[in-house]
């Protein structure tokens, strides 16, 4: 019966703080590697930090074209502009024009 007791003595809080210490690692790793933890909050800025970046981007193509649209709906077209879509659909290019070959946007 002595021998019980002092197993169970020291056997029952052994395993209550194994597992009272395991739930607690538990609770501790989700909450820095878990799908809304601390590692996964610095992933979420840096794709916030991408996708600004090529918003930017985007807004300043959007609006490089809409000014060009604006300059071809005016009543009477600019004369350059028709010229150079001219130019661009046909593939041609004038005598006097300087050609600088540079990469596509």
């Amino acid at each position: 019966m002595v021998i019980r007791t002092r197993f169970r003595s020291i056997f029952i809080p052994v395993v209550l703080f194994l597992l009272s210490g395991a739930s607690g690692y538990y609770f501790v790793w989700h909450a820095l590697n878990g799908e809304r933890g601390l590692n996964a909050k610095v992933a979420y800025k840096a794709r916030i930090a991408d996708l600004s970046a090529e918003l930017k981007g985007l807004v300043a193509v959007r609006e490089r074209l809409e000014r060009r649209v604006a300059m071809m709906q005016t009543d009477q077209v600019e004369r350059d502009i028709l010229e150079e879509e001219a130019r661009l659909v046909l593939g041609r290019v004038g005598k006097t024009d300087l050609i600088i070959l540079t990469s596509p946007e």
